[in-house]
Formats: C-alpha cells, structure tokens, sequence
C-alpha cells in the first residue's frame, strides 16, 4: 500500500515537473515569438524610414538637375549642381540601408554615383566662372530624364507600399528591372570621381516661394503700442467671431519665441470640443501671429478664385490691404493661400501671409504672418537699370516665357533684391526665372510644381 502511494506520488511529480517543463517552453516561445516579431517590426520600421528618404532625396535631385539645365549663369549653375551633388549622395546612404540586391538598385546606385560625380565636376567648373558648353548641358538634360524615370519608379513602390500590395519581402525577390535597363545606357559614359567637401549642405524646399527667408531681428511689420492680456484677448475672439465662442482659455505671455505672443485656446459653440481654435496675439501691437481651427469639412462649395477673394477681403478687413494670392495647397476641403505683398505693380515676396479657407462656407480656419511681421514697410522702389528685353536676353534660349513682372526676393542673408520675375516652360516643366533688374545677374530659378491639389515651388 506504501509503494503505491509512493509510486502515485513519484508519478504525480512527474506529471507535474512535464507539466511545467512545457509551461516554461510555451512561455519561452511565446517571448521568442514576441522578440523575434519586435525586431521584425523595427526591421521593417527602418526600412521604411530609409525607403522614404530615399524617394525624397531622389525627388530633390530630378528638381535640382531641372534647375541646373534652364541656368543661364555660371553662379545659378554651380549652385544648383551642388544640390545635385549632394541630394545623389544622401540618396546614396538611403539605398544602401535596403536589404535588396538585385541588378536594380545595383545600377539605381551607379547611376546615383555617376550623378554626383558629374555634377560636383560641373559644379567646380562654374565656381570658377565658366560656362557650361552645349554637350554637358545635354548630359545633363539625359540624366534629368533618367532621374525622372527613376522618382516615377520609386514613388510607385511607395504607393504600393502604403497601400500594402507589395512588402519588403516580396520586393527583395521580384522587381521590375526596367529602369535597370534604362540606365545602363550611362555606362559608356565616363565620369570622374572626386573627393572634395563643399562644407554643410542647406536644403532648399519651400513652403511657398522664399517662406523660409522671412525671419528678422528688427520686425519691421511689428508695429503700434504694447497692448495687454484683456486686450489681446478680444483681439483672439474677434477672430473667431464673439457670437460663436463657448469659451477661452489663456496660456499667459509667451515671451521666449521669435515674437512674444499672448497665447489662447478657443472652445467653439457648435465647433468640435477636441478641436478648438489656438490662437497668438503679439504683445506688441496686438497682431494675430499665429492661428488654426480643424474640423471636418464634408464638402467643397467654393472654388479657388472665390477662396482668393474670401482671403483677400479677410486681410483687407484687418487693415492688410494689397495681398495678391501666390501659391496654394488643398488638403482635406481646405485650401492654404500664401499672400504676398505687392507696392506699385512689384511683388514683394519678403512678405508674406498664409490663410486657411474652408471650402464649405468660406470660413478662415488658419492665418500665420510671421513673414509679414518681420518684415511689412513701404519701400522705396526706384526704376530697374536695364530694360525687360535687356534682361529677357540674360535667360535660356529654350525658356518659353509665359508671364513676366517685376519682385523683390529676399536672400539667406537676410537682404532684398529687385529683380524682373519670368514665368515659362521647358518641355513639360514650368519654371520661375529671377534676373536682377540692376546688373542682368541671374538670381535665382524655382520649380513649379503642379498638382491636383495645388501650387507649389521648389
């Protein structure tokens, strides 16, 4: 009887040391699982990182090589190929992070290297002051051509991607090689490799042509006496409007920003709770800095032109007259609106104010004028020193000119230049042309680039 109850109990351990044994191996399993999935998941999170910089860095440089085909002047033209230069090197770090080998990305990568190599040549060769001849213009026209081939490849498989109809996995096993082929038709061409740093390189994408030249110290728009907290409060809810306001909320005097501001949160009436209205009132002077409401806007009741219109009377109303509409975006029925300044026919892109038109009713949604506060004032415009023609005769012979006009531009150096503004195409690209209206110099060329959804510059 003892043995027996020994051997139930001997056998009952047993049962119970297999039992936890395969607990344990279940649990460690399961924790294999989750590591093993986790660092799939971080895998494939940095593949997608280094996917998407590449296709933006590709993208910079088919804008780039644009611009350095129009440039008429040895300065516009270094300026742009070293762009070129190191846009196709960044793209370059990017492609390698990719865990493909195939022929592709192999020739995608020679073609990238032979960019750079052949820009940064070209780009030494115009710092020192000489023109490009007509064969390296047309190389750099051919490598525009693949480059456009190669964005419109890569932007595909990012749609692909974000939509989920192809994966990393199923990339590395199949691609279409027909960009492959395309661009090993470079291979017969020489280039030559070079070592040399140019110094940091500072990108050049814009919100709207020269949103990012618009900060001064000496806040020229900034103008009239300090008002206060009540005050600037009755400035926010002007806004909004006093009848459709449920409640505000003030954060107190932001003072180490660009601009000190008063700060408020705007609850609507009949507006979403989690969405209100924030909105910056500058200490000085009372002036709206900064402002955004969302909501859901279901459907579009306005065009563009009637937008233009909503906006420009909006401004004229807050005592900002003589805003001319430039470029804009539509997203989600809302329509963002760059305004520039004009002063006797002269566009004056220094400054600048966005809005944000709701598209169902008209209503303002949005307004930033930090460009107009740093640096609104009445100019004194003289005459330009040479003539339209004169500086017509400066631009690309291939350039078919669509408008022209004259504006003031601002530089990285925080100056001003007044200069003739030619708007064209060539072949399928439209460009904005900037020639000094004092020296014929080539300023500056912009890209248009247009889309269903708007008008924007790079």
């Amino acid at each position: 009887m003892k043995n027996n109850i020994l051997k139930t109990m001997k056998k009952n351990y047993m049962y119970g040391v297999a039992i936890v044994l395969i607990i344990a191996i279940i649990v460690m399993a399961i924790l294999w699982y989750r590591q093993k999935n986790e660092y799939v998941i971080a895998t494939e999170n940095g593949y997608n990182l280094a996917f998407y910089e590449l296709v933006d860095y590709i993208q910079d440089v088919e804008n780039y090589l644009a611009k350095s085909t129009i440039s008429s002047s040895s300065e516009q033209s270094a300026e742009s190929l070293i762009h070129v230069w190191r846009q196709a090197n960044l793209a370059q770090v990017y492609l390698a992070q990719l865990p493909i080998s195939t022929n592709e990305l192999a020739n995608t990568a020679k073609f990238l290297n032979q960019v750079s190599d052949y820009s940064h040549t070209l780009a030494r060769k115009s710092i020192g002051g000489e023109d490009l001849a007509q064969e390296e213009l047309d190389n750099l026209e051919q490598l525009h051509d693949y480059s456009l081939n190669l964005k419109t490849t890569l932007e595909q498989l990012s749609e692909d991607m974000s939509n989920g109809k192809i994966s990393w996995r199923e990339l590395t096993k199949d691609v279409d090689t027909t960009f492959a082929q395309q661009v090993d038709n470079l291979s017969a061409t020489s280039f030559s490799n070079i070592d040399e740093n140019f110094g940091e390189y500072e990108g050049l994408i814009y919100d709207g042509a020269y949103s990012e030249h618009i900060e001064s110290a000496e806040k020229k728009g900034l103008v009239g006496n300090d008002v206060t907290e009540e005050e600037a409060k009755q400035k926010a809810i002007s806004f909004i409007g006093q009848d459709k306001v449920q409640e505000v909320k003030s954060n107190g005097l932001i003072e180490n920003g660009d601009i000190q501001v008063y700060d408020f949160v705007i609850t609507a009436k009949e507006g979403d709770k989690n969405n209100p209205l924030t909105i910056s009132i500058s200490k000085k002077g009372g002036h709206i800095v900064v402002a955004n409401y969302n909501r859901d806007v279901k459907e579009e009741k306005i065009s563009r032109e009637e937008a233009n219109e909503i906006g420009k009377n909006f401004l004229n109303n807050l005592g900002i007259p003589n805003m001319e509409p430039t470029y804009f975006l539509k997203q989600g029925g809302v329509m963002t609106i760059n305004y520039a300044y004009t002063q006797d026919n002269v566009t004056i892109y220094s400054d600048l104010i966005k809005l944000k038109v709701a598209l169902d009713n008209g209503e303002i949604l949005g307004m930033e004028t930090s460009g107009y506060l740093n640096n609104h004032t009445e100019r004194t415009i003289g005459k330009p020193s040479i003539t339209i023609e004169q500086a017509k005769a400066t631009l690309n012979d291939n350039l078919n000119i669509t408008s022209e006009g004259l504006a003031i531009i601002p530089t990285e150096w925080k100056t001003e230049i007044f200069c003739y503004e030619f708007k064209g195409k060539i072949n399928e690209t439209d460009f904005l042309v900037y020639v000094n209206a004092n020296t014929g110099k080539e300023e500056n060329i912009l890209v248009i680039i247009e889309t269903p959804d708007g008008i924007l510059t790079q």
